[in-house]
């Protein structure tokens, strides 16, 4: 039995809620989702935190602009505390550099991560997840007991039928999914929705495609004000989710 194992859940019991990001297909703003979720629970004055899973292009520090500051040690790592999320990241550790784990190293970098960082009282966890349901996501739920679900996905039908394939492996392991959420929405009709018939899982509705979103990537009082995290929160508001 690995020693870490133990540890992971006195590490997360303090926290209310965790919240894994997903969608199975990559290039669908998950992490621009995940990261515009963090700071909208921040700004509504939640305690938040905000872990970064996709360690082989980790890019939520790049979306809030995070720079220049450490997780601390003392009995374990203290994320960083920027713009009232508190964050971590395998680039802390990789300096930036790529981390072309495979394998076990992936569970085992999972571990780690999960082992060693104190989030103390959280509101929300929320988790950044990598494309794929491979080993990272089984990980997850295996390590994370209480985590749920959000999954993200675009009108793209591959996007679509991929995300329903992840939405198939948890509802056979029995995680609970909040709902799903179009991203990048460009026509009036929402295939999204349509597809999710008889599936059983909420549909949280759509975000327009935001043109003035990369402007703001890296400035989150931008971020704050793009139409994205406008129509995130009403999202939000309006499924009950918060």
């Amino acid at each position: 039995m690995d020693p870490r194992l133990n540890i992971i859940n006195k590490r997360l019991e303090n926290i209310n809620r965790i919240i894994a990001v997903s969608g199975g297909k990559g290039g669908i703003g998950k992490s621009q989702t995940a990261a515009a979720l963090a700071l909208y629970l921040s700004s509504q004055n939640y305690r938040v935190g905000l872990l970064d899973l996709d360690f082989c292009g980790p890019s939520s520090h790049v979306i809030l602009g995070i720079e220049g500051v450490f997780p601390e040690e003392d009995m374990g790592i203290i994320p960083p505390l920027v713009n009232g999320i508190r964050f971590m990241s395998i680039t802390f550790f990789s300096g930036g550099q790529p981390s072309p784990l495979r394998g076990g190293e992936i569970s085992n970098a999972i571990i780690e991560i999960l082992a060693i960082t104190r989030w103390e009282s959280l509101d929300f966890l929320i988790v950044d997840m990598p494309p794929g349901t491979g080993d990272p996501t089984l990980d997850v739920i295996r390590l994370m007991e209480r985590v749920e679900f959000l999954l993200v996905t675009t009108p793209s039908r591959v996007a679509r039928e991929v995300m329903k394939k992840e939405l198939s492996v948890l509802k056979e392991l029995r995680i609970p999914v909040i709902g799903v959420l179009e991203n990048m929405k460009i026509k009036k009709d929402s295939p999204a929705g349509e597809a999710l018939a008889g599936l059983k899982v909420p549909f949280l509705g759509s975000i327009d495609f935001d043109e003035g979103l990369e402007e703001a990537l890296g400035d989150t009082d931008k971020l704050l004000h793009t139409n994205f995290i406008k129509q995130l929160g009403q999202i939000l508001s309006n499924s009950k989710i918060i």
